[in-house]
């Protein structure tokens, strides 16, 4: 009994202005290392279905005329890092020798939006629970780092705003952590950051159809497993851009903070699954390859602004 209060104390929290992704996951954590979960099959596959809803609520946040605009002055570096990226990640984790699900996961979320790009690819390639926590734990932990760290890099280097709204943009994996590094560096930063990401954030889409077909099973009956909630985010978003007049954007803006509570809560939920055994059969290798590939993006993006931008 004091467990499910628990549980339930713990979701009202991490939904709360003190909780955030990472704390949700943590949170999780921390349960299913010492106490265990008193609802293990929430970790399956209702985690699944309320992360791909949330995925397709983000998307009435982007107005594509404004992430066109965005883009275009970003393209260049939006495909060095993506493709860029992907390249890197690939040849970490084959000498990191890193599960190759694994790779892909942490590899698409540096490349375009962390935890969001993570919870459209992890359904698409078939990973299991295991994969997406520690792909998405070691994607949450950096951009924590980032939220931190990337104001007072800019400010060492003298970063003007416009330099760095277009370097977190392209640094950053996650959207959250991408605004509230931007805002903290003003106004102009944090216009400029969230139209690119934006425009990054629309790789989703296309690479979880790659994926998807890349990961699918060999075999004369096997079928492609077609990742259908991406055709709904897509949807939400061109709805999003062309909606009638009299629709308020409050209401958008409600439906976006819908869906960043979903993606909290199944973070938690995640969290939950993940257990000792796993942990040591997973080891420090994807943590490793995280790091490493989000240090040398950072590193030549920022070397990139400067010279460049």
């Amino acid at each position: 009994m004091w467990r499910k209060a628990g549980f339930f104390f713990l979701i009202l929290f991490v939904l709360s202005p003190w909780g955030s992704p990472a704390t949700a996951l943590a949170a999780g954590l921390v349960v299913a290392l010492t106490a265990g979960s008193p609802y293990p099959d929430l970790s399956g596959k209702p985690a699944t279905y309320l992360l791909q809803a949330s995925v397709v609520f983000l998307g009435f946040g982007m107005d594509l005329a404004a992430v066109y605009k965005a883009g275009r002055g970003g393209i260049v570096f939006i495909l060095c890092v993506v493709f860029g990226a992907l390249a890197l990640g690939f040849l970490l984790g084959k000498f990191l020798q890193t599960p190759l699900k694994i790779t892909t996961l942490i590899s698409t979320g540096t490349a375009i939006c962390g935890g969001s790009a993570i919870a459209a690819v992890g359904p698409a390639i078939k990973a299991e629970n295991d994969e997406m926590s520690v792909s998405l734990g070691t994607i949450f932990t950096l951009n924590a780092v980032a939220l931190f760290a990337f104001p007072l890099i800019g400010h060492a280097f003298g970063l003007s705003q416009p330099q760095f709204g277009l370097w977190a943009a392209i640094a950053i994996q996650d959207t959250s952590s991408v605004v509230g590094a931007s805002s903290a560096y003003g106004a102009e930063a944090l216009a400029i950051a969230a139209t690119v990401k934006l425009a990054r954030a629309l790789w989703i889409a296309p690479l979880a159809l790659v994926w998807a077909y890349v990961f699918h099973e060999k075999g004369a009956k096997a079928k492609i497993k077609i990742p259908w909630f991406i055709f709904l985010f897509v949807a939400a978003a061109t709805f999003r851009t062309y909606a009638p007049a009299f629709i308020l954007p409050s209401i958008f803006d409600s439906l976006v903070n819908l869906a960043k509570a979903g993606f909290t809560v199944t973070l938690f939920l995640i969290g939950l699954g993940i257990s000792k055994e796993m942990l040591k059969r997973v080891g420090w290798r994807p943590f490793a390859l995280g790091t490493i590939l989000w240090v040398v993006i950072a590193s030549c993006t920022l070397f990139a602004v400067v010279k460049f931008a």
